[in-house]
């Protein structure tokens, strides 16, 4: 965990911080699909990506989900530190889109961090940043673009977390991040093959337009 640590955030924190995170930390292995944060969840710790891809999720009252934004090595959600100084219950599901190893930072450890490290304050601040921009393009993309370009943009988005241009899913899984139908992705998936964008597979798409 030492040399992981050190690889993804030893040029962002202090020695100091990097050893506090070391020492408090939880180390958590997490298989491709499982469920680490769901809604309505008590927080009780922040996950800091140190290798793998996260997908965060929100869910409307019917129970289908929409996509918000992913998470890649070297991110954490900034979202999960808001519902810790709220509620302290998730508003949002967050799963694994890979394989997956985290550090699980606890809540009362990052509030000691807020004011004891700056490197610290700066990271959270970058987070919320980056996140916010994230759920704005999401906010366009529904809005303002057509299904065909919002499908590619999502695969493209697949692709470069998992740093993988094979993405192994299916037409419902994409229906259910993109909250459409799987008819619908069914019929421009194909249409993105023929414009040559994309290759289909059994449960597996890749995608050539990166």
């Amino acid at each position: 965990m030492k040399e992981q640590l050190q690889q993804q955030y030893g040029f962002l924190f202090e020695p100091e911080l990097i050893a506090d995170i070391e020492r408090t930390a939880i180390y958590k292995k997490v298989p491709k699909g499982e469920v680490i944060i769901d809604i309505g969840q008590s927080i009780t710790a922040m996950p800091l990506l140190l290798t793998g891809a996260i997908k965060i999720l929100r869910e409307d009252a019917e129970g289908d989900e929409l996509l918000l934004y992913f998470l890649e090595k070297g991110d954490t959600c900034a979202m999960t530190f808001s519902c810790c100084l709220g509620t302290n219950k998730s508003e949002i599901r967050a799963v694994a889109e890979s394989d997956t190893e985290l550090l699980m930072i606890p809540v009362a450890q990052m509030d000691v961090w807020m004011s004891q490290y700056k490197s610290w304050q700066q990271f959270i601040l970058d987070s919320y940043h980056t996140r916010i921009m994230e759920l704005m393009e999401t906010v366009d993309t529904l809005a303002f673009m057509r299904m065909d370009k919002r499908l590619l943009k999502h695969l493209q988005d697949k692709a470069k977390v998992t740093h993988d241009d094979h993405i192994q899913t299916t037409h419902q899984e994409i229906a259910i991040d993109l909250h459409t139908s799987r008819v619908v992705i069914s019929r421009v998936l194909k249409q993105l093959e023929k414009e040559g964008k994309i290759k289909m597979h059994r449960n597996q798409i890749q995608v050539l337009d990166l």
